[in-house]
């Protein structure tokens, strides 16, 4: 059985995060979609959140599996999983040239297990979750956000971003 760990932060997942996770369900046998925490990053999510919007926006399947870890590093988590494969994407040239190295990193720790990188289309290449999070919150942004994200993720960030009138017709984001 070839297992395979795809791990981030997913806050909040993107349709880029589904087309790896279809991805991955097409190339490996088990999908173990991990949720990792990075103490210096701020979550717009807790993590039960982003475990909710992950399973809310992917079909149930038998061979996907969506947990959480945490106080690991990722090639720790993939081989306490039995994992043989870590699924990564590449969207740029600076993504290529982190994720070379830490292959290079997690083969020092974890030599039978190998890195796979994926190249999603042009159409999702540039997505991320803090793009997301930056366009979320002006005037009419559901409709820009909403190519963007699966609908239990836009309705989501619709209950966490909202637009006040401010004195003088003008508005203000805020984030609750």
């Amino acid at each position: 059985m070839r297992t395979a760990v795809y791990a981030g932060s997913f806050d909040p997942p993107t349709n880029g995060h589904l087309w790896m996770i279809e991805r991955g369900l097409e190339l490996f046998d088990i999908l173990i979609v991990a949720i990792g925490e990075n103490p210096s990053k701020k979550y717009t999510f807790t993590v039960a959140e982003r475990l909710q919007l992950l399973r809310e926006s992917t079909k149930p399947c038998e061979r996907l599996l969506i947990v959480h870890f945490d106080n690991r590093y990722m090639v720790d988590f993939a081989k306490m999983m039995e994992a043989d494969y870590i699924l990564r994407g590449i969207r740029s040239t600076h993504d290529y040239e982190y994720e070379r190295v830490m292959r290079h990193i997690n083969s020092d720790m974890a030599p039978k297990i190998d890195t796979v990188f994926l190249m999603p289309p042009r159409d999702i290449s540039e997505l991320s979750s803090s793009m997301v999070k930056g366009l979320s919150g002006p005037l009419g942004w559901e409709q820009n956000v909403g190519r963007y994200v699966p609908p239990p993720v836009l309705k989501a960030l619709s209950s966490r971003f909202s637009v006040q009138p401010q004195a003088g017709g003008k508005a203000a984001r805020t984030e609750q």
